[in-house]
């Protein structure tokens, strides 16, 4: 009986977990307020961007062609245009430290945060990396990017143009 109750146990106690974690947001739906621990500055929930568009850009440390994009995604938040979004970048490492490391290499200064616990990883659909994630200025999920892009090309800002343009 003890070995019953024990199997139960350990069947039961994943399928919680699973529960817990919110599944992918479709576009068009809202993404639900999380807080996000920061990474190269302070935690926020995910509400304070509201207002303006988002660009969330979501990475890890020891994917090439996450590193590969930051300069772009860089750029792209220092050009005039970009007074009209926010352009943070989200951090699948389960080591802080070792995501920090690459922000400095890459000289990085947009805002960053750490999702060791893939809560964010897994409501945007981040199922492979790079992903950039367009949301509009009411937190609706607009664009899914899967891949690396060169982000302050003219036709990634013609792509934001129209996303955010509905």
């Amino acid at each position: 009986m003890q070995t019953i109750i024990l199997m139960l146990g350990l069947i039961t106690i994943p399928l919680i977990a699973l529960a817990q974690t919110p599944s992918e947001v479709r576009i068009g739906d809202a993404l639900p307020d999380a807080m996000m621990q920061g990474l190269n500055g302070p935690a926020r929930p995910l509400s304070a961007f509201r207002g303006r568009p988002l660009i969330i850009n979501v990475w890890a440390s020891w994917c090439g062609p996450c590193r590969a994009e930051m300069a772009s995604l860089e750029r792209l938040a220092w050009r005039d245009e970009s007074d009209s979004f926010h352009v943070i970048g989200i951090s699948t490492d389960d080591d802080p430290q070792q995501a920090l490391a690459a922000l400095v290499a890459s000289n990085s200064t947009i805002a960053q945060f750490i999702d060791s616990k893939l809560v964010l990883e897994h409501m945007l659909g981040a199922s492979r990396i790079p992903l950039t994630v367009l949301v509009d200025a009411d937190g609706r999920v607009v664009q899914r990017v899967y891949g690396a892009r060169d982000w302050d090309s003219a036709s990634a800002r013609q792509l934001i143009g129209a996303a955010f343009a509905r």
